[in-house]
């Protein structure tokens, strides 16, 4: 097996596990907030919320559901190993939970007028993933 050596020195990227059910439960039109209640860990689920909210123009519920969304994922990805900083690649689907759960709670952030959040969670995107920064706007 080949050991491959971070050039850079950096943390490695972070890939959360797979949890295909959620996905799969809402790509066929199941309602979030039913994804989100039976899958309440599910990143991906809290970001949809956001999302719907946000274009229904609830901007604090939607900020609600970012930042459930967003702690979901930090807690995968601290049990995944990462140490609070690194990738986290747009690339592997199951990280695009948590990046669209950051976006959301950027933009919400910056609806509602909380300045500092929104810097920190747009550049916290753009730390993690420059690909997923430019994919979500």
């Amino acid at each position: 097996m080949a050991i491959h050596e971070n050039l850079l020195g950096g943390p490695p990227p972070t890939h959360l596990p797979d949890d295909p059910e959620p996905r799969e439960l809402l790509a066929n039109g199941t309602a979030p907030a039913d994804v989100a209640a039976k899958y309440p860990t599910s990143s991906l689920a809290w970001a949809q919320l956001a999302d719907e909210a946000f274009e229904r123009g609830s901007v604090v519920e939607s900020y609600a559901y970012a930042r459930t969304g967003y702690h979901r994922g930090l807690d995968s990805l601290r049990r995944g190993g990462w140490k609070g900083h690194g990738p986290v690649p747009w690339e592997h689907e199951p990280n695009r939970g948590f990046l669209r759960a950051l976006h959301g709670l950027a933009r919400a952030a910056q609806a509602i007028g909380e300045q500092a959040e929104y810097e920190r969670c747009a550049q916290f995107l753009k730390d993690s993933s420059p690909a997923a920064a430019q994919t979500l706007g």
